[in-house]
């Protein structure tokens, strides 16, 4: 029993060891500059992790890249421009601030507001009807008929 316990954790304990990207700079603005880059982008496969934190194919191949380009001297903008290029505002874990997403932003607490605005006009709106406005509603031969149902439902 004790050695299939230590058979079984030594099978799983393959898939605990993982490749280790391991990158040389030149300085350590570079090193700075490419893990800044890294936990800012996100991968676009996995779209909940950042470059840094992805194990997807995608995002070594972006780690990559992005080491070269920090490698080659270019600019934190540069290679931002890049990947927005390529991925659009979605590979920023913060996007700017566009018409598309201030309506994400806004869009809901407008929806609320409105929404609220329009149950309030609604229920002010709705007038309670007194019997006087109920009784000049009615006919006089409308009036003797309600009355005639009223004595019939009595008795």
């Amino acid at each position: 029993m004790k050695k299939l316990f230590v058979l079984m954790t030594f099978m799983l304990s393959f898939n605990v060891a993982a490749v280790i990207d391991v990158y040389d700079f030149e300085n350590a603005e570079q090193e700075a500059l490419f893990r800044t880059l890294t936990a800012e982008l996100r991968c676009p496969k996995c779209q909940n992790n950042n470059l840094a934190d992805s194990n997807a194919s995608l995002a070594k191949d972006m780690r990559t890249k992005t080491y070269h380009m920090v490698v080659e001297g270019k600019t934190e903008d540069q290679i931002v421009t890049y990947w927005i290029d390529r991925f659009g505002n979605f590979v920023l874990y913060k996007p700017p601030v566009t018409l598309g997403t201030a309506i994400l932003w806004v869009g809901p607490g407008l929806f609320v507001l409105f929404g609220g605005l329009i149950i309030v006009r609604n229920s002010r709106r709705k007038v309670s009807v007194t019997a006087d406005d109920r009784d000049e509603a009615l006919s006089s031969a409308e009036k003797a008929r309600l009355a005639k149902i009223l004595k019939d439902s009595e008795k």
